[in-house]
C-alpha cells in the first residue's frame, strides 16, 4: 500500500492542497478549440462578485450548484467553460477608498480625478482578490485562464465601443430628469438600488392664501397636505382634481407661496386626488417625478432647490445650507409662527432608502445620460425592449422557476428609460465631450480634440461614469472577444451563446435583463460560424436562467446583520470541511425553495464524508491482504467501467452493480432539472446506505482469504496458495464499485473524492487514467449491468433482515446470540432464504432457518405481505438479578414522583413558573408514573424466591 489513509478524517489537510493542485495545474482551463463544431459547450458566466465582496452564504450557495453543474457536464464529456470574474463596483468601491481617505484625514475633493483614481486602482492590487482567493480555496472549478475584471483595458474598449455605437443609433440621449438621488454618495441610483421603508412620518397641512384676496363666498386660501414641507420652497404651482367642486372656481387664480412670497398658480389636473389629503397638491417639479410630469403638463418652471448633499440651495433665503430635515423642522416652526400651519398629522411614510448607504433617497432633477430602451435605433429594428421581450416570449430562454418569466414580462413590459450615468470618479468614464461655446457634444470611440459643432479645440470631457450594470451586461459577450468590429473570434464562434445563468433573484432586473437586452441588440450583427446571419435564437446570452432561492437561518429567518444572524461561509468551513458545506447546501436545494442552513446537517455530512473514508482505509486494507494473498486487483485504466461479471459473481455484487446503474441515472435526471436536493440525497443513500452499510457488510463473507500451504517457503513468490473465484470477484468488484461510487460523489464533494480517488490507484499499483478526478468519465447507466431479478431478491432479503433485527430488538435478544428463525413464505422466497443464509447469519445472527408451513403468529412473529417470520428466542432470566434491578427502579420512581408532586402541589410555584415548565414536570410526572406501573408489573410477575 504505497498511499495509507491517516485513521481520521481531517478535511483541512486535503483541501487546501487540493485546491492548490487544481490552479497550479491548470486543471479546468480549457483552450479554445480549432473546430467549434467538434465540441458540446457547458458555457456559464459567473454572476461577477463586486471586487469589494467577500464570500457570503449566498455565493456559496450559487457557486456551489454552478460548480456542481459544471464538474458533472465536464465529467458527462461536455466541454465545460466556467468564466470567473469581479466587477469594479463603482460605487462600492469608490465609497471604500473614501472610507480609507477620510481615516487619513483626506477627502476625494484633495485629489485630481487622475491621482484619486490612481489610488482606487492600488486598493484594488492590494484588496480586490479577496472574494476570488476564497473561491480558488473553495475549489470552485472555473477556467482562470479568462479571469476578468470589468475594467480590462480589452473590456474597455468594448464597453466604449458599445456606448458609442448606441449614441450613433439614436437610442443615447442626454437629458435633465427626476432621478434616485444618494446625497452622502453625490449621484444618481437605479431604482432596483433602492429599497422601501415604512417609518412613521407626517402629514402637514399649510394655507396658501390667494393672491387678489378672497373670492365672492369668502374663500381667501388652500390648505394643501405634504410630507415634505421643505419642498414647498420650489413649489411653482397648485393642482386640483377638475371634477373636485370645491375648487372649480379657483382653478386659474393665483396663490402666494408661503414663507418665500412668489406667485404661483392653481392649476386643474388629474393626478390630484380629491380623497387624499385636502383634496390640494403642490408642484415642486425639480424634487418628485409625479410632480416633474405635472410641470412638463403644463410648462412650469423647474427650479431646484437642493444641493447635491440634500442640503438647501437658495441663496438669501434664511434656510441656504440647512440639510434637507432640519430645514423641515425650521419651515414647520415658521409657518407655525406665520399662522399658516393648520394641521399635522401622524401618518405612515413608505420611505426610498438607498441600499449602499441607508440614506434616504432624494428625488432630484439632474442632468443624466440615458438609453432609450423602447425607441427603435435609426436604423431600423427592434427596439432593445422588444427583443427582450421576445426571447423569453419565444422560448429562446426559459427560466427555472418559470414563475420567474412572468416577473420578467412585468418589468420589462412596463421598463422606462434606463439611466447609465453616474455622478463618480471610479468607473468607465463617458466617451462625451462638451463644447460651452456652441453647446454640442461630441461622442467619440478617440479623446476628442475638437467640437464636432463648431471645430474650436476648447472641450471639456464628460466627467460621469457608467452605471456598474452597462458594462457588466455586455459580459456574455465581451468576455469572448467581442470588440465592436462585429467579427466572430474564436472564442464566440465556440462557446456563444453561454448555455445557463446561475442566480439570485436579487439581480434579475439588474442584471439578468441587462445581458439579456444588450445581448440580443448587438449579436444580431455578429454572423454565425457558417456565415450565415444571426437569428434572435442565437443572439440571446444564454440559453437558461436558473434562480436559486435564498439560505435562511436555521429558523428560516432572512439573515441580515441587524437580526445578528449572519452565517460567514469560511467559519462554517474551517470548522467542518468544504465538502459537508457543499453537500449541505445542495441537500436543500431545489427549484423556488429557500434554504434553512442548519450547522447540525452540516455535521451530519461531515460523518457521511468521515464515514466514506473510513470505507476508503477498508478498501486499503483488503487490497493489502489480497495482494498477500496473491490475489491481483485490476482497475480499468478506461474512463468507462462496463464490466461483465462472472457467472459466479455473488448475489450482492450483482445487486451493487446494477444500483449503480438506477442511481448513476437517477443523478443525471435530477441535475438536468436542477434538482439538486434529489440528486444529492440519491449519492447519499446509496454511498452511506446501500455501499457503506449493505455491501462492504456482506462483501466480508466473500473475502476469506487463504493462508498459503506452505507457510514455512522462504518468500512470498514460492508459496502456493489457494485461490477462491468468489473472492476474486469479489475483491476486484469492491475496488470498481468504490471508484464508481467516488466519480458518483465527485461534483459534490470534490475534496474527498479527489483525496480518496488518488489513493485507491495508488493501492491498487496502478496509474490513475487521469490528472484529476474531475476529468475522468461520470458513471453513466449503461457502464454497469442491470439486473432487476438480483435487485428484487436482495430487496426482499433487506426486508427479511430488517425484519428480523427489528423482532430481536423488541425481544430483547442480546446482539451476539445467535437464534433459528421460522419462516413462512412462498418457494421462491424460501430458497432465497436458505441459499442465502450466511447473509441472515452475519446480518441478522441467524443460526437456522426452518421452514413453516402455515401463518406465524404470537409476540415473536411478524408479518409483511411476502412473508411471515419468526424469532425463536425463550429468554432466560436470572431471578435474583432482575428482582434487585427492578427494586432500585421503583425506588428511582417512587422518589421521582415525591418530589414532581411537592413542585405540582406548590400553588405558588404553580402561578409564578412559566407555563411550559409546568407543563413539562406534568408530562414528566406522567412518564414517571408509567415507569412504575410497568416496573411493579414485572416485579410481581416473577417466580417466587
Amino acid at each position: 500500500m504505497t498511499q495509507e489513509l491517516p485513521k481520521a478524517y481531517d478535511p483541512s489537510l486535503i483541501e487546501e492542497k487540493w485546491s492548490k493542485f487544481w490552479v497550479d495545474e491548470n486543471i479546468f482551463s480549457v483552450p479554445t478549440p480549432t473546430d467549434p463544431s467538434t465540441i458540446k459547450p457547458f458555457v456559464q458566466l459567473l454572476p461577477p462578485p463586486n471586487v469589494t465582496g467577500r464570500l457570503h452564504m449566498g455565493h456559496m450557495l450559487n457557486q456551489t450548484e454552478m460548480d456542481i453543474l459544471t464538474r458533472w457536464h465536464r465529467m458527462s464529456g461536455d466541454t465545460a467553460v466556467w468564466v470567473p470574474g469581479t466587477d469594479h463596483a463603482g460605487i462600492a468601491t469608490q465609497m471604500m477608498v473614501e472610507r480609507q481617505l477620510a481615516a487619513e484625514g483626506k477627502s476625494r475633493t484633495d485629489f485630481t480625478r487622475e491621482a484619486f483614481t490612481e489610488r482606487v486602482w492600488a486598493w484594488k492590487q492590494q484588496y480586490g482578490s479577496a472574494i476570488t482567493d476564497q473561491m480558488r480555496r473553495l475549489g470552485a472549478s472555473v477556467d482562470w485562464s479568462r479571469e476578468y475584471f470589468t475594467m480590462d483595458d480589452r473590456l474597455s474598449v468594448a464597453v466604449k465601443e458599445a456606448f458609442v455605437r448606441l449614441y450613433e443609433q439614436g437610442l443615447i440621449y442626454r437629458g435633465a430628469y427626476i432621478v434616485n438621488w444618494d446625497p452622502i454618495l453625490g449621484t444618481a441610483v437605479s431604482d432596483l438600488e433602492v429599497e422601501s421603508e415604512e417609518r412613521g412620518g407626517h402629514l402637514f397641512h399649510i394655507r396658501y392664501h390667494l393672491a387678489d384676496g378672497p373670492l365672492p363666498d369668502g374663500t381667501a386660501s388652500i390648505v394643501i397636505a405634504t410630507t415634505r414641507p421643505e419642498t414647498m420652497l420650489g413649489d411653482t404651482a397648485v393642482v386640483v382634481n377638475p371634477t373636485d367642486e370645491r375648487y372649480t372656481a379657483l382653478v386659474g387664480k393665483k396663490l402666494i407661496l408661503p414663507l418665500v412670497g412668489r406667485e404661483i398658480p392653481i392649476l386643474a389636473d388629474d393626478w390630484a386626488q380629491p380623497e387624499f389629503g385636502t383634496g390640494a397638491v403642490k408642484v415642486t417639479p425639480a424634487h418628485d417625478p409625479n410632480d416633474f410630469a405635472i410641470g412638463q403638463r403644463h410648462n412650469l418652471p423647474s427650479p431646484s432647490i437642493m444641493d447635491t448633499q440634500a442640503r438647501i440651495s437658495l441663496e438669501g433665503s434664511p434656510y441656504h445650507g440647512l440639510d434637507r430635515f432640519e430645514a423641515r423642522k425650521r419651515i414647520v416652526a415658521d409657518l407655525e409662527a406665520a399662522g399658516l400651519l393648520v394641521a399635522i398629522k401622524d401618518h405612515t411614510l413608505t420611505l426610498p432608502i438607498s441600499q449602499r448607504t441607508g440614506a434616504v433617497i432624494e428625488p432630484r432633477l439632474s442632468m443624466q445620460w440615458f438609453i432609450a430602451v423602447n425607441k427603435t435605433p435609426n436604423a431600423g429594428g427592434n427596439s432593445i425592449a422588444a427583443n427582450a421581450i421576445a426571447t423569453v416570449r419565444d422560448k429562446h430562454i426559459q427560466f427555472t422557476p418559470e414563475m420567474y418569466s412572468k416577473t420578467y414580462f412585468e418589468w420589462m413590459n412596463n421598463i422606462h428609460d434606463w439611466c447609465i450615468s453616474r455622478q463618480l470618479w471610479w468607473g468607465h468614464r463617458i466617451p462625451a465631450w462638451h463644447c460651452d461655446a456652441c453647446g454640442c457634444i461630441t461622442v467619440s470611440r478617440d479623446v476628442a480634440t475638437a467640437c464636432s459643432g463648431c471645430g474650436i479645440t476648447d472641450i471639456r470631457q464628460e466627467t460621469d461614469v457608467l452605471d456598474t450594470w452597462f458594462s457588466s451586461g455586455l459580459l456574455p459577450f465581451t468576455v469572448f472577444g467581442w470588440d465592436g468590429s462585429n467579427t466572430l473570434t474564436p472564442d464566440l464562434a465556440a462557446f456563444y451563446p453561454t448555455q445557463l445563468l446561475v442566480t439570485g433573484f436579487d439581480i434579475l432586473f439588474f442584471w439578468v435583463a441587462r445581458m439579456i437586452m444588450l445581448s440580443t441588440h448587438f449579436m444580431l450583427d455578429v454572423a454565425m460560424p457558417d456565415g450565415s446571419s444571426r437569428t434572435l435564437a442565437n443572439a440571446v446570452p444564454f440559453r437558461d436562467v436558473y434562480i436559486h432561492a435564498l439560505v435562511r437561518d436555521a429558523d428560516r429567518q432572512k439573515m441580515s446583520k441587524t437580526k445578528g444572524n449572519v452565517i460567514d461561509p469560511i467559519e462554517i468551513v474551517t470548522k467542518y470541511g468544504t465538502d459537508a458545506v457543499r453537500f449541505t447546501l445542495a441537500s436543500q436545494a431545489s427549484p423556488g425553495t429557500d434554504i434553512a442552513f442548519n450547522e447540525a446537517r452540516t455535521e451530519g455530512y461531515r460523518a457521511f464524508a468521515n464515514k466514506i473514508w473510513n470505507a476508503a482505509r477498508f478498501l486499503q486494507m483488503n487490497i493489502e491482504r489480497g495482494r498477500e494473498a496473491g490475489y491481483h486487483v485490476s482497475l480499468s485504466s478506461h474512463d468507462s467501467l462496463s464490466i461483465n461479471l462472472p457467472e459466479k459473481t455473488p448475489l450482492e455484487t450483482r445487486w451493487i452493480f446494477s444500483r449503480l446503474s438506477t442511481v448513476s441515472d437517477s443523478v443525471a435526471h435530477s441535475l438536468a432539472d436542477y434538482r439538486f436536493d434529489e440528486a444529492a440525497n440519491a449519492v447519499y443513500q446509496f454511498f452511506w446506505g446501500e455501499f457503506c452499510d449493505w455491501y462492504l457488510e456482506l462483501v466480508k463473507l466473500r473475502l476469506n482469504f487463504p493462508i498459503p500451504t506452505d507457510p514455512g517457503a522462504p518468500g512470498p513468490d514460492s508459496r502456493t496458495w489457494d485461490h477462491d473465484p468468489v473472492t476474486a470477484i469479489t475483491l476486484n468488484a469492491l475496488v470498481a464499485v468504490f471508484e464508481a461510487a467516488l466519480r458518483l460523489l465527485s461534483p459534490f464533494m470534490p475534496f474527498l473524492t479527489e483525496e480518496l480517488w488518488h489513493a485507491l490507484y495508488a493501492s491498487v499499483g496502478t496509474d490513475s487514467p487521469a490528472k484529476s478526478i474531475a476529468l475522468t468519465r461520470y458513471p453513466q447507466r449503461e457502464d454497469f449491468t442491470a439486473d432487476e431479478v438480483s435487485v428484487h431478491a436482495m430487496t426482499t432479503l433487506q426486508d427479511l433482515i430488517v425484519t428480523i433485527r427489528g423482532l430481536r430488538k423488541e425481544l430483547a435478544v442480546p446482539e451476539k446470540e445467535f437464534t433459528t428463525i421460522q419462516l413462512h413464505a412462498s418457494p421462491e422466497i424460501s430458497t432465497l432464504a436458505q441459499a442465502n443464509a450466511d447473509m441472515l447469519s452475519r446480518l441478522a445472527r441467524v443460526s437456522a432457518v426452518e421452514l413453516a408451513p402455515a401463518t406465524l403468529t404470537g409476540n415473536n412473529a411478524r408479518s409483511t405481505s411476502a412473508f411471515d417470520v419468526a424469532v425463536v428466542y425463550e429468554r432466560q432470566i436470572d431471578v435474583p438479578a432482575e428482582r434487585e434491578r427492578l427494586t432500585k427502579d421503583l425506588a428511582k420512581y417512587t422518589k421521582g414522583l415525591e418530589a414532581a408532586d411537592k413542585q405540582l402541589g406548590n400553588e405558588g410555584f404553580i402561578a409564578r413558573a412559566p407555563a411550559h415548565i409546568v407543563e413539562g414536570l406534568r408530562k414528566q410526572h406522567a412518564e414517571t408514573l408509567a415507569l412504575k406501573q410497568k416496573a411493579e408489573t414485572a416485579l410481581a410477575a416473577l417466580p417466587p424466591e
